[in-house]
């Protein structure tokens, strides 16, 4: 389900257009967040942690209400549900895309994410979703990066979110991953980008 925003009367009416007009609205940010919690859960629990983390994050973005905008043609609509668009490795060196759907049962939402895992790693497509409610997933567990860009369609238009996560590494017992966050301007301000952090260290750290 989604719902029309009224633009005319949207608090953000002026920084909608302002940057809907920009030839490149995304701008992104790069932090690490502590995975110590939510890696030793994955790993008692015998689950993949890095659909766990998945889980995490996206359990953060149903909570922040800017990461459920998405521009469709000259409107606005927000979102009840945001699910996953990502990347998944196959064993011979190339990855897939798999549409992940979101449920707030862990149980149920690996059920379904681990059923696409095993489809995309079956395949040989390179076909992404079209379903505008997702955030645009990837991950790069071999590098520990502080900064990153994304190839884009510019022709093509996008609004979703672009999260990537980096190499997990360990310090005195403690574990951090990077993570980029990329957002449309007429959408997500640097505000919300910061809620969206906090929420998803808070729920990795509830684990």
């Amino acid at each position: 389900m989604k719902h029309k925003i009224d633009i005319e009367k949207w608090a953000r009416k002026a920084h909608f257009q302002f940057f809907n007009a920009f030839e490149e609205p995304y701008y992104g940010v790069c932090v690490n967040i502590d995975c110590t919690t939510a890696y030793r859960f994955a790993k008692d629990a015998g689950i993949s942690v890095f659909l766990y983390y998945l889980y995490k994050s996206l359990s953060a973005a149903q909570r922040i209400e800017p990461f459920k905008y998405r521009i469709e043609g000259d409107e606005v609509f927000l979102h009840d549900q945001i699910d996953a668009g990502s990347t998944i490795a196959r064993s011979n060196g190339t990855f897939g895309y798999g549409h992940l759907l979101y449920n707030e049962n862990l149980e149920e939402f690996l059920e379904g994410a681990n059923h696409v895992v095993e489809c995309v790693r079956g395949s040989d497509d390179l076909v992404r979703t079209l379903a505008p409610n997702i955030i645009r997933y990837s991950a790069l567990p071999w590098i520990d990066f502080t900064s990153i860009s994304h190839a884009r369609m510019f022709s093509r238009p996008d609004s979703c979110p672009w999260i990537s996560f980096g190499k997990m590494t360990e310090n005195g017992g403690k574990r951090s991953m990077p993570v980029s966050i990329h957002v449309h301007h007429a959408l997500v301000d640097g505000l919300h980008v910061g809620q969206y952090i906090e929420c998803f260290q808070d729920l990795m750290n509830a684990s």
